[in-house]
């Protein structure tokens, strides 16, 4: 039993400083009005050198439309085991997406950008319809996507 609480004290001591040095943080991603069916969406994070660092939300449950949000897929393989209670309905036309996650501090300022990769049946797909860099003064700034996304920001 002392070990048993031990290990639970210690892990939670390691554990602490990673819950202090995070914030969350609102995407939010609102569409044109582009006169198709719900967008399929995954939002996710690369660091400075453009790699793939982590999935923070897709919208659109059907994985077989997945390899129409090409870049964030080839990053990922489709493998659905990195987005398991990270998924929603897809976002019709006109409407907007607001999502709220965690991210570490240290990924502020430092070279990471937010990405949106944007896909629509029967209509062209828009890898990285949106990319950002993560900056603290980006923070509450709206950007304009190149084809399906009228507005995305983020707030801290």
């Amino acid at each position: 039993m002392k070990k048993l609480v031990s290990c639970l004290a210690l892990s939670a001591a390691m554990a602490l400083p990673n819950l202090a040095a995070a914030r969350p943080v609102t995407l939010t991603t609102t569409l044109k009005n582009y006169g198709g069916n719900g967008a399929y969406l995954a939002l996710y994070l690369t660091d400075a050198n453009g790699a793939y660092v982590r999935t923070l939300w897709v919208a659109g449950e059907k994985s077989k439309y997945y390899k129409h949000l090409p870049d964030w897929y080839r990053a990922t393989g489709g493998n659905r085991s990195q987005i398991d209670g990270i998924t929603g309905a897809s976002v019709g036309a006109g409407r907007s997406l607001k999502v709220t996650v965690d991210l570490a501090d240290a990924l502020f300022d430092a070279g990471y950008k937010l990405n949106v990769d944007a896909a629509v049946e029967d209509m062209q797909d828009s890898p990285r319809d949106v990319s950002v860099p993560l900056t603290t003064a980006g923070a509450g700034k709206p950007v304009a996507g190149r084809r399906y996304v009228a507005g995305f920001s983020y707030g801290l």
